[in-house]
C-alpha cells in the first residue's frame, strides 16, 4: 500500500511516503509557514519518488494533539487531496508517532501543550510491532502526569525537555532514561498508518477526518498568567 503522510502539529513540517517498505521523507523547520510550504513539500516528494497522487492508495496525517493551527492545516490539506483523488484518509495520534519513533518497548510521551501543561500518553511495544496504549492521551500538568506501573520506562517528547525535573520526580526510579530531540514526524505517521491498514483497515472517508485537540482553550487570560 502506498501511503502519503503529512505532519504539521509543531514548529516542524514534514511529509513522507511509505511504499510498502521503501520510504521517502522531507522535513523543514517551518515556524509559522506550514500553510505555505506543505503542498510544495508534497509535490517535491512525489516528484522525487516519481509518483503522482493518482498512484497513492491513501493519505495519513498527524491528527494531534498539538498546535491548533498546525493540526487544521494538516487535516485540511489531507482532506483536500483526498477529495480531489477519491482517496481514503487516516488521522494518527502525534503522541503515538513519537512513541513509534523511539523504537523502545515502554514509552512515556509528553509533548509541550503550552500554558504550563503537557499532552501525555504511555505505550508498550513487546513482540508485537503495534503499540498498545497503557495510558490514554490527556492534557495535564507535569506534576499531575498519570502514575504508571512497572519500571524501565523511556521518556521522550518536548514535555520531558521542558519539565524534566517535574516528570523525573513524578516517575522517579520508574524512568530508565529520557531521550531528547523527539517530535512528531510524517515518517512515523506513515509507518503507523501502514501497520493499522494491514490489521484493521482503519482508513475512512475524508469527511470523517478530524483533529485531536484535547484542549478547548488556546490561551491564558491575563489574570491567569
Amino acid at each position: 500500500m502506498k501511503i502519503l503522510a503529512l505532519e504539521s502539529s509543531t514548529e516542524f513540517c514534514s511529509v513522507a511516503l511509505d511504499l510498502e517498505g521503501q520510504s521517502f521523507d522531507r522535513e523543514e523547520y517551518a515556524e509559522r509557514r506550514h500553510s505555505e510550504i506543505l503542498l510544495p513539500m508534497v509535490q517535491g516528494l512525489l516528484s522525487e519518488a516519481e509518483l503522482n497522487l493518482q498512484q497513492i492508495d491513501a493519505i495519513a496525517f498527524g491528527a494531534g494533539p498539538g498546535s491548533f493551527t498546525g493540526l487544521r492545516i494538516a487535516c485540511g490539506v489531507a482532506q483536500g487531496l483526498a477529495y480531489a483523488t477519491g482517496l481514503p484518509v487516516l488521522g494518527i495520534s502525534t503522541l503515538e508517532a513519537v512513541a513509534q519513533q523511539s523504537g523502545k518497548q515502554k514509552i512515556i510521551v509528553a509533548l509541550d501543550a503550552r500554558m504550563n501543561e503537557i499532552y501525555h500518553a504511555a505505550y508498550s511495544r513487546y513482540t508485537n510491532p503495534h503499540l498498545k496504549i497503557l495510558s490514554e492521551p490527556i492534557l495535564c500538568s507535569a506534576a499531575q502526569a498519570p502514575l504508571l506501573e512497572g519500571d524501565d520506562w523511556i521518556g521522550c517528547g518536548s514535555g520531558f525537555e521542558l519539565y524534566a525535573q517535574q516528570l523525573s520526580e513524578r516517575y522517579q526510579e520508574q524512568l530508565s532514561s529520557i531521550i531528547p530531540g523527539f517530535h512528531p514526524r510524517a515518517k512515523d505517521i506513515a509507518q503507523l498508518a501502514a501497520l493499522k491498514s494491514a490489521s484493521d483497515h482503519s482508513f475512512t472517508d475524508p469527511m470523517n477526518a478530524t483533529p485531536i485537540y484535547l484542549r478547548n482553550k488556546v490561551a491564558l487570560k491575563e489574570k491567569e498568567r
